[in-house]
Parts: C-alpha cells; sequence; structure tokens
C-alpha cells in the first residue's frame, strides 16, 4: 500500500480509501457479512481511510459494528458528514453528530466533512447557525478531529467556500472522463497547496469500470491488456500529488485485492506520455455514449412520484453503449415492468425534489421525459402498459 501525508495533521493516509455508501445489499438491507469481509480485507491490505455519511443508509451501523466487533476502530480513520441539506436549526448540529457517534460506535471522527456544498450561500447559511463555534468546540473537546467539506458544485464556488473557513482537508468528484467538471483540476490543485484532496467517484459510480463502450475498452485493452478499466481509472488519479486519497466503493474483496495491488506502481508522475495519450481516446469515445451524467448516487431517491431515476439514467445510457435492447432489458427490471408496481418515468409529477438534492445538477425532469422517449415509444408503451396491467390483475387475483 502506497501512504500520502496529510498536510495539515502529518497523518499517513492510504492512497485507496474505501468508500461505504454501495456495501452489497440483501433484500434492501446491507449484508454485514459481506460488507465484513470487505473492511477486514481493505484493512489487513493497509487501507486505513473509511467514509460514509449520514444518508448512506445503514452504512454507519454496519461499519461501526464491524469495527467494534474486531477490535480495529483504532487502526483505521473515520470519515463521516453531517448531512448540510438537513440542516435548519442549531440544535441540529448536535443532533445529527451525536447520532452518527453511537452509530459508528465510537467517541470521535477522525475526519468530519459537511456534506455536500453546493456555494458559498449554502455555507454562510450554517455560520448564521453558529456552526463555527460548534467545529471549534468539538475540536477542543476531541469529538472532532479534522474538519472538511465535500463539494458539489462549480469551480468558482469551491475557490470561494476554500476561502471562507479555515478548513482542513476537502472532498471533491473527479476523474478522466472530465478533469474540469464541478471542482475539476482547477480546485484540486488550488486546494493541494494547503491540505490533503480526497477523490470521490473515480470511476463516475462505475461507469469507467464496468459500462464503458467496447470501443473505449479496446482501446485500453491495446495499450495494456493486462489491466482492467478501473485500473486505468485509479492509476490517472494517483499518477497526480496532488490527489491524497482515491475513495472506491468496493463491493467484494476481490476488487479489494485488485485495487490495492495497483497502488505502490502508481506513484506520482509514473504515467508515461503513450499512456496518457489512451485516456484522452478512450474520453473521446466514452463522452459521445453517457448521454446523462448520472453516477447513480441516489441522492434523488427516494422519488414521491415512485420513479426509479437512477435506474432510468442507467438503462437510457446502456441503450447508447450496449444497444437499445440492452438497455431495455435492464429499463424493464429496474422500472418494474414485469411486476405489478410501476417506477418508471410515466410516475413523474415534475415536483423537483430530485433536482434540489441532484449532486450532478442534472434537469432530472426533463431527463425523464428524454428517457422515456427513447425506451417508451409509442407501440412499446401500449405493450408495457398491457403488461403492467397484466401483473397487476395477478398480484389482485393472488
Amino acid at each position: 500500500m502506497q501512504y500520502r501525508i496529510d498536510k495539515k495533521s502529518g497523518k499517513k493516509l492510504s492512497v485507496l480509501g474505501l468508500g461505504c455508501m454501495r456495501f452489497p445489499k440483501n433484500l434492501g438491507n446491507i449484508d454485514l457479512k459481506k460488507a465484513e469481509n470487505i473492511i477486514l480485507s481493505s484493512i489487513d491490505k493497509g487501507i486505513n481511510y473509511f467514509d460514509t455519511a449520514w444518508i448512506y443508509r445503514g452504512s454507519e451501523e454496519a461499519l461501526g459494528v464491524i469495527l467494534e466487533k474486531n477490535s480495529l476502530r483504532d487502526k483505521v480513520y473515520i470519515a463521516t458528514k453531517l448531512p448540510a441539506m438537513l440542516i435548519g436549526k442549531t440544535k441540529d448540529f448536535n443532533h445529527f453528530f451525536d447520532e452518527e457517534l453511537k452509530r459508528l460506535r465510537t467517541d470521535r471522527i477522525d475526519y468530519y466533512l459537511i456534506h455536500n456544498l453546493p456555494d458559498l450561500v449554502s455555507w454562510e447559511h450554517l455560520v448564521r447557525l453558529g456552526i463555527e463555534s460548534w467545529i471549534e468546540e468539538n475540536k477542543k473537546n476531541g469529538r472532532i478531529d479534522q474538519i472538511g467539506f465535500s463539494f458539489h458544485g462549480t469551480a468558482d464556488e469551491f475557490l470561494k467556500i476554500l476561502d471562507a473557513y479555515p478548513w482542513e482537508f476537502c472532498q471533491i468528484q473527479y476523474n478522466y472522463s472530465d478533469e474540469n467538471y464541478q471542482a475539476g483540476i482547477r480546485g484540486l490543485k488550488k486546494a493541494a497547496e494547503t491540505m490533503p484532496v480526497i477523490i470521490m467517484e473515480p470511476l463516475l459510480g462505475g461507469k469507467l469500470a464496468n459500462n464503458l463502450p467496447k470501443e473505449a475498452q479496446d482501446i485500453f485493452k491495446k495499450a495494456h491488456g493486462a489491466l482492467s478499466p478501473a485500473a486505468w481509472g485509479l492509476r490517472w488519479l494517483w499518477n497526480q500529488e496532488e490527489v491524497t486519497v482515491v475513495l472506491s466503493g468496493m463491493s467484494d474483496p476481490a476488487q479489494v485485492t485488485e485495487n490495492c495491488a495497483l497502488t505502490d506502481p502508481c506513484t506520482a508522475g509514473s504515467l508515461t506520455e503513450e499512456e496518457l495519450s489512451t485516456y484522452r481516446l478512450v474520453k473521446e469515445v466514452f463522452n459521445k455514449s453517457n448521454k446523462i451524467p448520472c453516477t447513480g448516487c441516489a441522492y434523488c431517491m427516494p422519488c414521491p412520484g415512485g420513479v426509479n431515476i437512477p435506474g432510468c439514467f442507467t438503462a437510457y445510457n446502456t441503450s447508447y453503449v450496449m444497444g437499445w435492447g440492452a438497455g431495455m432489458q435492464q429499463y424493464i427490471m429496474g422500472t418494474g415492468i414485469v411486476s405489478s408496481e410501476c417506477y418508471s418515468p410515466v410516475k413523474c409529477t415534475a415536483c423537483g425534489k430530485c433536482e434540489r438534492h441532484c449532486p450532478q445538477k442534472i434537469p432530472i425532469t426533463e431527463s425523464l421525459k428524454i428517457v422515456r422517449k427513447r425506451m417508451e415509444p409509442f407501440p412499446v408503451r401500449l405493450i408495457l402498459k398491457a403488461v403492467r396491467a397484466f401483473f397487476r390483475l395477478v398480484k389482485k387475483k393472488k
């Protein structure tokens, strides 16, 4: 395992961190046994940075239970987040933080983030509620070690937030598909001058690993057949000295093993010009097929109307990457067409709740219309309507 130094605290952080948002699930709940195998394998291979959040349902509890059960709390750094979007009163700070300590079964958070700050106005709202004195108090009493923020917004707003408070670390979305998106390379370089930078969505919710167009996969294979698309994505990030930790939502021990094996040779500046040229070719192909930039984070969920928003977008993008038939197969499974329920775009009420929470700033309401137009053209729409009616009838008879 390769480690990089936290410029603020001097801590040695593993360049690969475990993102706990996508722990394996069973019937909607986190599979504790599988999650435990992933966590134990990660620690065994040198990973010491574990990222979770209040809004990752069940994630904090699972991490806390597993670390306590195996007496591993002091071997790792826990990063979790204050849900800024849910803060309306001063007392909310302690309400959420105290509950997070209970969930994680600990008396301190090593790296605490203000979750999803999109702009300076959002930070100023928290300041008016007294967050600065609250942070100071909790740092003095040892309940918070490092304080930072995660970001989804424009580069200009990111730079404003950086200057608004003496932050000790930050977390941004960053990958080779678009290095100028959100905080981008400009924000990365500026923040890295004074603090560690944690990278989320290094593989764009798995799209740069499992859903690359075949043409892009072939480009990678031709350049280096032994490396997976995921490996290429991680190596691009570790090549940059400004990157401290890359979070990966690894879903089984095999992925942990594969990714950890990549860390040692991937030092800053180790990629050749030929390899960097390969990324440029793949990026060009990928961006042609990635029609809706959804990462599957599910911040938009649950939808009040019942639409499976991430499922709809995944199927739509797949229909361009792998063909309409493959996309339609995903669409059928993801929108409840083979059940008595319906989770398709037809259920959208245009309430706008999803768009207010989307980190990618996707115009979800309009995008769902586009999805339905492609995935449910008129003849198909009639067939799907009949299928749904059939399954509702079957359920009623039962």
